[in-house]
């Protein structure tokens, strides 16, 4: 049985997200063949949110368009998820959540009140009404700097500053290495989750001017928690193994965190969201008049009354 396209997703009923890597995909019947060197394992895709297609990988036209049919993301990624290179269509066809956000994004009081709400998520344990936005954003430089310096203590690892040069990245040091590195892992699944719940990764709040805005708004949230403790506890082992051992504690990491299931969650608090599960669009779109209201699509307004 197919997904109702129109409707909003529910990640929380999927499996989260699967890697696949050095595997041919083909299509059969309403799943997808994985043929790996250890025989053939069928995914029901339609119980999947996220497929992502690591280095190695083929996939047929038919499995292209099954997972698509069934509202599941397919993602281009590089090894275990370490790239975002390219995406398929998400899990909804629903404009609602791209308009709501545009909504409070262009309005500036609204747009003030998603920034706190970010925020407030960052510091569940006090309120940061009638503070500026300045002192927030120095609230949060400290929250960091302090995080910084514990996992610094726990892992033995010395702390200077957060440096590195994106055009001479063999001079930085290995935890700044491995803290970049951690980051873009922790945003190739932010973004693969925004886009599957229909959200615009461009549309920023804190962050604004790239495409990946929202994408860096939404990961800041589980840094402190994730990325930072995975990049000490990396750059403790072996330099030559620091881009695996990366990838092992960031996997491990967000598993404890629950991330996949946080990020919705999280945006639907931010948001306002009530009812965000519901089949909120119609079977036609509507048409925008001149006035900012719409009207019904799928009419010939052409005709005489």
């Amino acid at each position: 049985m197919k997904k109702d396209l129109k409707e909003l997703p529910k990640l929380r009923d999927s499996i989260s997200y699967i890697y696949i890597e050095h595997a041919r995909i083909e299509q059969d019947a309403a799943a997808v063949i994985f043929e790996v060197d250890d025989g053939r394992i069928p995914v029901p895709v339609a119980s999947l949110t996220c497929l992502m297609l690591g280095p190695g990988t083929t996939i047929t036209h038919a499995a292209i368009k099954t997972i698509a049919e069934n509202g599941c993301l397919v993602v281009w990624c590089g090894e275990n998820a370490a790239r975002f290179y390219a995406s398929g269509m998400g899990e909804t066809r629903s404009a609602r959540n791209i308009l709501l956000q545009a909504e409070l994004c262009m309005d500036p009081d609204k747009h003030l009140n998603v920034v706190r709400k970010m925020y407030e998520i960052r510091f569940p344990d006090m309120s940061t009404q009638g503070m500026t936005l300045e002192q927030i954003r120095g609230m949060e430089g400290i929250r960091v700097r302090q995080a910084y310096q514990t996992a610094s203590r726990q892992y033995g690892i010395r702390w200077r500053a957060r440096d590195y040069k994106q055009n001479d990245w063999s001079q930085a040091d290995p935890v700044n290495r491995a803290l970049s590195e951690a980051n873009a892992i922790l945003y190739s699944l932010c973004q693969a989750a925004i886009i599957s719940l229909g959200y615009s990764t461009a549309l920023g709040f804190i962050h604004t001017g790239k495409i990946l805005s929202f994408v860096y708004d939404i990961a800041d949230l589980y840094k402190v928690e994730t990325t930072i403790p995975a990049a000490f506890e990396a750059a403790r082992g072996n330099e030559r193994e620091l881009s695996k051992n990366v990838r092992l504690y960031c996997r491990r990491y967000f598993a404890a965190a629950d991330i996949l299931k946080r990020i919705a969650k999280d945006i639907e608090m931010i948001f306002s969201l009530k009812g965000s599960e519901k089949d909120f669009s119609k079977a036609t779109g509507d048409i925008w008049t001149a006035d900012g209201d719409t009207i019904s699509g799928g009419v010939n307004y052409g005709r005489s009354e």
